[in-house]
């Protein structure tokens, strides 16, 4: 008899669990909250533009092109994957910036610009992070991490005790380069980890193979073109998919969640129930005494931070600007630690601009440009429309003191996001953007379970559980929830 699986959430790691379980012969419903799929990588039109509502940043090629290997398919199928030359550009304090080239031959010599003898370091570097790659993400991001004796083999032991799990990434990199510009470069990748290098385990130094060796890509559309194909193949499988459809109530018994009712009083009995929602709306609204953990529990997690967004539109083409762009002109420590030690807005904030358009004419009108603004901001701060106006002028000026583009008088288009919206439209606890942190207590066994300890068909997907935040993690969070359902409540 086929058993039935209700997943709530639409996102990259319900999609992905979907399709996971749908090809071993089960009957799989998404419920959808929204009424467009993706969760934090919807998209958007608005006046010609078309915006990326989350995610922009396309690494970790492999993982992408293995989940559609699985299914018979190549990214080729749904759409042209760019690789970005300069992957990214940097502005420096002292008002110069770096483009980040992505050949390795340029790369070494950019580094030998602005330290002699660093090209030699960087392969050191990155040949050591590659092993940390391969073994993380080969072996170690595949466990549910639900008991320690999951990583006791041979491989996975040699593995951890190589990995630096005890060592912080900054430490790490400045045992390598001196130059602070060569250490700002090597330790921004971690900033999407969503925790200080310093307290960052430098394991993850396999962000920087990650960055410099596989490359940042685009796929042409947008990054919400893989949203759509995960969708494709997920309705390939024979997974329904309901938008419109918040989960509002779980009805339990005996040990088991029986049913799951949405918010149009639609009711969905199931044999085994997945929320790839946000985890901890899921445990204390939805549950109601079945619950992993407590509030306090909550209260205590170091969350990753949220952000404060722009998506603007204007009538004129920018110039001095690459398709990403990392504006390090302030400190980064002050900033961080407005982020984690002292919660508060930030006094002069590093800030991330893409401009999709200077790669894909599709994403804004002719002579137009798309620009996409994100702030990194401490969770759970007072939000309101005075201050994220007071930071866009704070943006616009900057941009124009430091690239010459003056966009004051040419903006057509422009929306905001911020924290009251990642709670509205997603529940993220405290407002969060990226999930927990990725500290050293916050990984593999030590995040929030997949399975509920209460309910024995009740179970967990995304960011806020293993392997981490990040579309890629949560692309193999789908398929290490669905594989365990499946050998544990085999049809």
């Amino acid at each position: 008899m086929t058993k039935r699986a209700t997943i709530l959430g639409a996102g990259v790691s319900g999609l992905s669990a979907a399709s996971f379980l749908a090809q071993k012969g089960w009957d799989v419903t998404i419920l959808e909250k929204n009424s467009t799929l993706g969760g934090r990588a919807r998209q958007f039109s608005a006046e010609g533009y078309v915006f990326d509502m989350g995610p922009s940043w396309y690494w970790m090629p492999d993982v992408f092109e293995q989940f559609y290997q699985k299914f018979n398919h190549t990214a080729a199928d749904f759409y042209e994957l760019k690789r970005l030359d300069p992957s990214y550009r940097v502005y420096w304090q002292d008002q110069s910036y770096s483009d980040i080239p992505a050949s390795m031959e340029a790369l070494e010599h950019l580094f030998e610009s602005l330290e002699p003898g660093s090209s030699v370091q960087l392969k050191k570097f990155l040949k050591d992070a590659q092993y940390k790659y391969q073994v993380g993400m080969q072996d170690l991001v595949y466990k549910p991490s639900l008991k320690l004796t999951e990583f006791m083999d041979f491989r996975l032991l040699k593995g951890l005790f190589s990995m630096d799990l005890t060592n912080s990434f900054s430490n790490y990199i400045h045992r390598y380069f001196k130059h602070p510009k060569l250490r700002s470069l090597l330790e921004f990748p971690v900033l999407f980890l969503g925790a200080m290098p310093q307290d960052t385990p430098a394991l993850y130094s396999l962000m920087n193979y990650a960055d410099m060796a596989l490359g940042t890509w685009y796929p042409m559309g947008g990054m919400h073109k893989f949203i759509e194909a995960f969708a494709q193949i997920a309705r390939e499988q024979g997974v329904k998919i309901i938008s419109d459809a918040e989960v509002t109530q779980l009805e339990k018994h005996a040990g088991k969640v029986l049913a799951a009712q949405d918010i149009q009083g639609n009711r969905y009995e199931s044999d085994v129930f997945i929320s790839s929602a946000d985890y901890q709306h899921t445990e204390q609204h939805l549950l109601n005494g079945a619950a992993n953990y407590s509030t306090s529990y909550w209260d205590k997690r170091v969350m990753a931070p949220s952000a404060l967004l722009f998506y603007v539109g204007i009538n004129k083409r920018v110039e001095n600007l690459r398709h990403h762009n990392l504006f390090f002109d302030e400190s980064l420590e002050e900033h961080g630690r407005e982020i984690y030690k002292n919660p508060q807005w930030p006094t002069a904030p590093l800030f991330y601009l893409s401009a999709p358009s200077l790669t894909d004419p599709s994403v804004a009108p002719d002579g137009c440009e798309n620009l996409f603004f994100l702030i990194p901001i401490a969770p759970n701060l007072q939000d309101d429309e005075a201050t994220r106006d007071r930071y866009f002028e704070v943006l616009l000026e900057r941009l124009k003191q430091l690239t010459g583009n003056d966009i004051k008088d040419h903006i057509v288009y422009k929306r905001s996001f911020s924290i009251s919206n990642f709670k509205e439209d997603y529940h993220a606890f405290k407002g969060n953007a990226y999930g927990l942190a990725n500290t050293l207590r916050q990984t593999a066994i030590f995040k929030p379970r997949i399975k509920n300890k209460h309910l024995s068909n009740f179970y967990y997907t995304g960011q806020l559980t293993v392997p981490g935040p990040g579309v890629p993690p949560s692309i193999i969070s789908g398929e290490v929830v669905a594989n365990y359902i499946h050998k544990t409540h085999q049809p």
